[in-house]
């Protein structure tokens, strides 16, 4: 079975609570046994979380041999200029032992209508913020927030929208449903 569950802001992708740890796990959201989440997003993040319970699916979908394609929106400190975004285009980033592959970058214009966090993310009133929407073959560990803060626009949210043909639509956070034949296709499109 392939499930999505729309992850929201402080839960772990995991079923098993660290020791003192403030944040939820996805035991908390009533999945069925045995599966386990394909790939991670942190607890400061949100959005589409794909489980399961088949073998062999983490390799099929994360592995950036794969060129497995994943859309992250993130609502960036100020705007960032063409420049930048060529930048985050051409990859090249170093997050410990590992170089970025290049992405697709740019300006979502007009901004997503996305729902409110819970807790709201800081909020300066002399800094304007924007979306951008990165669309990513691989998921290293904060890859897209240290990405954009090599750039000069720290990540004040981010949320994982779309694998492969797949989107997060309507799906509300905390909510989760199993896919469809044709929408598990389209994750693998």
């Amino acid at each position: 079975m392939l499930l999505a569950l729309h992850k929201p802001y402080g839960v772990l992708s995991q079923f098993t609570p660290e020791p003192g740890s403030r944040w939820q796990t996805l035991a908390d959201f009533g999945l069925p046994r045995d599966v386990y989440a394909l790939g991670r997003l942190d607890a400061d993040s949100e959005g589409l979380l794909l489980l399961s319970d088949e073998p062999g699916l983490n390799t099929r979908l994360l592995d950036p041999a794969h060129a497995h394609r994943r859309e992250y929106w993130a609502q960036v400190e100020g705007r960032p200029s063409p420049e930048s975004l060529a930048r985050l285009e051409q990859g090249g980033f170093a997050i410990d032992d590992y170089t970025t592959l290049p992405c697709r970058a740019h300006l979502l214009e007009p901004a997503p209508t996305v729902a409110p966090r819970d807790p709201p993310i800081r909020f300066r009133k002399n800094v304007p913020d924007s979306w951008l929407s990165l669309e990513l073959t691989e998921g290293k560990n904060r890859q897209v927030r240290r990405m954009t803060a090599a750039i000069g626009h720290p990540t004040l949210r981010l949320l994982r929208v779309r694998t492969g043909q797949f989107s997060l639509g309507g799906l509300a956070a905390g909510t989760w449903r199993e896919l469809t034949a044709a929408e598990r296709s389209a994750v693998f499109a």
